[in-house]
């Protein structure tokens, strides 16, 4: 069998192969993109119109309607949250607190919550709410 030996440039570009790569990628970076993490503790958040989007924060602690504190997954005392935030902020280098508490909890207990994040001397705080309609 004879081959036919030609030193022109290709004519025509197959765009197949460049179109699985890019699909390929936009698949990767879909699935390794960073997420906001939310802990699995259910709660209803108080809305707000001008809702902007919160940094992803290690530290979160929820505050429940039943009046339970999270501080990441694991529920605690509300005397036991500053050692837990100490140990948190040691473990994730952050200054910044996100709290995200039920809309029908009492003031009060976020007091108390801002109390704990200062004596670990941290500053910055969060509180997470949700887009409201207009």
């Amino acid at each position: 069998m004879k081959f036919k030996l030609s030193k022109e440039p290709l004519s025509i570009f197959a765009y197949s192969s460049l179109t699985d790569i890019v699909m390929l990628l936009l698949i990767f970076f879909l699935l390794t993109s960073h997420f906001v993490i939310q802990t699995g503790v259910k709660v209803k958040l108080p809305g707000s119109k001008m809702n902007e989007r919160s940094q992803p924060s290690q530290m979160i602690v929820t505050l429940t309607a039943a009046g339970a504190v999270f501080a990441g997954e694991e529920e605690i005392n509300i005397d036991q949250l500053s050692a837990k935030l100490n140990e948190l902020k040691a473990k994730t280098n952050e200054d910044n607190l996100v709290i995200r508490a039920d809309k029908t909890v009492s003031i009060d207990l976020v007091i108390k919550v801002i109390d704990a994040a200062k004596i670990s001397n941290i500053e910055k705080f969060t509180i997470e709410t949700e887009k409201e309609n207009l």
